[in-house]
């Protein structure tokens, strides 16, 4: 069975949370990427494949190097998730807050 990897998944983990952060500022190759991240370029070049399986980064080749990008546009996913649960979760609250106030009422 093939895992489908998501943006989700991209995030779940702190080293790939890190290494977004790092593209967001623009392109690096992946010698910059290891710069103080204190994890071999094993390490950060597994992280690289998940992030790209999961559209997160695209990977070109210049020369010898290669270097990564941020899709940022790929967390409006996650955005519209938090929107709609804190709206959610907004919506609870106030209804708790209603239910405690008339509680205490009694």
């Amino acid at each position: 069975m093939i895992e489908r990897r998501d943006v989700y998944q991209a995030i779940a983990d702190p080293t790939r949370r890190m290494i977004i952060q790092k593209l967001s500022g623009g392109a690096l190759n992946i010698g910059q990427i290891v710069e103080d991240s204190g994890i071999t370029r094993q390490g950060i070049a597994k992280h690289l494949k998940v992030l790209n399986e999961c559209g997160m980064i695209t990977l070109t080749q210049k020369g010898r190097e290669q270097f990564c990008e941020a899709r940022l546009d790929q967390l409006d996913e996650v955005v519209d998730w938090v929107n709609k649960s804190r709206k959610l979760w907004g919506q609870r609250f106030e209804k708790l807050d209603k239910f405690l106030a008339e509680t205490k009422k009694l």
